[in-house]
């Protein structure tokens, strides 16, 4: 063939048939060998080679995926050779195979198919025909992990746009002349020429419907090379991707939920260049309008691309109704999924970054959408980010801090959450939303007390649901902690103390069969406690209510909860202090009948407060009108608290003893006699002298 050149034509046919055969042939030099026959045939007789160039296909097709990589290299340069100067027909039968090359682990196997297809592009005969088949696989060669292989694919490309434009030069004159390069162009990419751009747009819609179906093909490999080459796509194509919207978009929510998160990173950056490029009345209308059914993470993310890729000034005339979208309940309310609310929130910072204080239009909707996120249990890690977010759309509208927009908005908020409260059951968003809300705005909440108050009015009825009434209760004892911080912060909370007490903690202290019936009891019971701790509950506020909750204190101090028995004691020894004095016969005795019994509780802390509360029982009978009607009783206690004088807790003797000190001005001479008798009953003469002491001592005093 290198002598004869085109003097071998006539035997074209027998080294057709020879090749054949060599092509196939065991041995890999042979093959190789056979491959640059082939390549030597086909240059030494171009005019004549196309009549027997298909016969060769089969051979260098079955050779191809040969397990040496110089045989690939010399099939594929081969195949470039035969149907260069053979019939380009031909093309269709190799394409598969060479895209297969594309995925070899070798650089030089891929190298040698992005030169054939250069060369195609560039000097084929019928590449016009073929262009939308041949512009995927050498812009695949643009991602190539060998820079080298990737250079290569951008040189050519160069080359084949510049050779296009000059052949369609009268077509592209307008553009050439008049056209306008875009404002927003993605940070760190170049823009390519002219006619690399035209050539894509003018095949996309031909080469998208191929590629999209491989973006969820079942191997990874081919759906993370199917999502970087619709990157480069939508790159060079620009405005020109709107008229394919509604596929293009379907395609990347799917390729959004990819196991690879290669597939997902690149299908986000394309997302982003459909923000950059395209009519956000499209887009959003497109991504939006299947959030009406039931939005996926996946679809939220690839709406956050689009905004992060949007500018500003074509974003903003869309701002408002992405704010009412995002704030849907359809939307904000789908899932308690961390992911999906993940999307949401990287959707909210994108508005954010993007429209900076255009957001103010739209602030009261992503409060909505940022608490409602919150208010998902979920890692602390979130809660930081939404925190984070929060600061962020105050610092855009020039706010100190996040508490400002909650001043800004607490009403708004308030009676969106508060709308539906009648109706709230354990699983109730809203519940959550109201609890975050309330705890998380710090003072600004003592502003908002009407409608915080209204739904601790209905929603803490003792015919709700139990386990949402235990969630709000929780909630209430959490901002009466701190009240002067949260709901107190502006004064106005003892206005409310009446309502709080008589409608809602007193209902709330009824007992009633079961475990979360008796977790409530015990929140309200801390409520009250924090209340008088805190002195918000003053001694007048007590005189009105103490007819109303003694009895259902007193009853509190037989719960099972320590913590409730503890509280209750407490409680009862500050109504005492307080008006404990105007108590009849029947309120001392049923009193201190229970207090009594708390002395023998299981906590070390109820037997001491108990006692405690045992001392201004003392003092409170000393001073009453009553005294003289309850000799007997006196007597009774006495008994029963020189008992305890022989507890093995030395804390509680101690505090036994001041007990009996403080009633021993009652009834000197009785005590006495009960002392003596214990005395000599039981020889426990320690604290019964210190005691016989006090009393000799108060005699001779008066």
């Amino acid at each position: 063939l290198q002598r004869c050149g085109a003097s071998a034509g006539p035997h074209l046919g027998d080294i057709a048939r020879l090749l054949q055969a060599t092509l196939l042939d065991h041995y890999a030099e042979v093959r190789r060998e056979s491959c640059r026959c082939a390549v030597a045939c086909a240059r030494a007789v171009p005019e004549h080679f196309h009549m027997q160039s298909e016969s060769l296909i089969k051979p260098l097709m079955q050779t191809i995926s040969h397990q040496h990589y110089r045989v690939r290299v010399d099939v594929i340069q081969a195949t470039g050779a035969v149907i260069q100067f053979g019939n380009a027909k031909s093309v269709d039968d190799v394409l598969s195979h060479l895209a297969q090359r594309l995925f070899d682990e070798i650089p030089k196997v891929r190298h040698a198919v992005t030169t054939v297809i250069g060369e195609w592009l560039l000097h084929l005969r019928d590449r016009y025909s073929y262009f939308h088949k041949l512009i995927p696989l050498l812009l695949g060669s643009f991602t190539d992990e060998i820079p080298e292989n990737t250079k290569l694919a951008w040189t050519y490309w160069e080359k084949i746009g510049l050779q296009w434009e000059k052949e369609n030069e009268e077509d592209l004159k307008d553009k050439m002349d008049f056209s306008v390069p875009p404002s927003h162009y993605p940070k760190g990419e170049t823009r390519p020429g002219l006619g690399c751009r035209e050539l894509v747009s003018r095949n996309l819609s031909k080469i998208l419907p191929g590629l999209c179906h491989d973006m969820t093909d079942w191997v990874e490999g081919t759906r993370v090379k199917a999502s970087q080459l619709l990157y480069t796509l939508l790159l060079h194509a620009e405005d020109h991707s709107t008229q394919h919207m509604e596929l293009l978009l379907r395609t990347l929510c799917q390729a959004c939920s990819d196991e690879a998160s290669e597939v997902v990173k690149n299908s986000v950056k394309a997302a982003e260049l459909i923000g950059t490029f395209v009519s956000p009345k499209v887009s959003l209308k497109l991504i939006t309008s299947g959030f009406g059914q039931t939005p996926k993470a996946s679809c939220v993310m690839v709406l956050a691309a689009v905004i992060r890729g949007s500018p500003r000034e074509i974003l903003q005339p869309h701002v408002t109704q992405l704010g009412n979208t995002l704030s849907q309940p359809a939307v904000c309310q789908r899932s308690e999924e961390v992911f999906y609310m993940e999307q949401l929130l990287y959707c909210v910072q994108a508005l954010i970054e993007v429209c900076q204080e255009d957001c103010k239009e739209i602030s009261l909707q992503l409060m909505k959408v940022l608490v409602t996120i919150m208010a998902i249990p979920s890692s602390q890690d979130l809660r930081e980010k939404v925190e984070k977010t929060m600061s962020s759309l105050a610092e855009v509208q020039q706010l100190e801090s996040f508490h400002c927009l909650y001043k800004q908005h607490i009403i708004q908020l308030m009676e969106w959450v508060s709308v539906s409260c009648e109706g709230w059951t354990c699983y109730s968003p809203e519940v959550l939303q109201f609890e975050v809300i309330t705890t998380h705005s710090g003072p600004v909440i003592g502003e908002a007390l009407d409608d915080f108050i209204l739904v601790l009015k209905t929603c803490l009825q003792p015919d709700k649901d139990p386990q949402m009434r235990l969630k709000v209760f929780a909630v209430l004892s959490q901002l009466l902690q701190k009240a002067n911080e949260t709901i107190n912060s502006q004064g106005l909370f003892p206005s409310y103390l009446e309502t709080v007490i008589k409608d809602i903690l007193a209902p709330n202290l009824q007992w009633h069969a079961g475990r979360t019936a008796a977790a409530i009891r015990a929140t309200a019971v801390l409520c009250l406690w924090a209340l008088i701790h805190g002195e918000m509950l003053s001694p007048e506020e007590i005189l009105k209510v103490k007819d109303e909750l003694m009895p259902q204190i007193i009853a509190s101090m037989d719960e099972d909860s320590k913590i409730t028995r503890l509280m209750a004691c407490r409680i009862v020894d500050v109504f005492l202090k307080v008006c404990g004095r105007q108590f009849d016969a029947d309120k001392f005795k049923n009193t201190y009948t229970e207090v009594l019994k708390r002395l023998d509780d299981a906590s070390c802390d109820v037997r001491l407060a108990a006692a405690h509360t045992l001392a201004n029982w003392f003092k409170c009978l000393k001073d009453s009108d009553v005294k003289s009607s309850m000799e007997g009783h006196v007597e009774f206690l006495y008994q029963e608290l020189l008992v305890h004088l022989d507890d093995p807790d030395e804390n509680l003797r101690k505090a036994v003893l001041e007990v009996l000190k403080e009633g021993s001005v009652l009834n000197p001479d009785l005590l006495v006699r009960e002392v003596e008798g214990v005395v000599h009953k039981h020889q426990t003469p320690a604290y019964c002298n210190q005691l016989l002491h006090h009393i000799q001592s108060a005699k001779e005093s008066a």
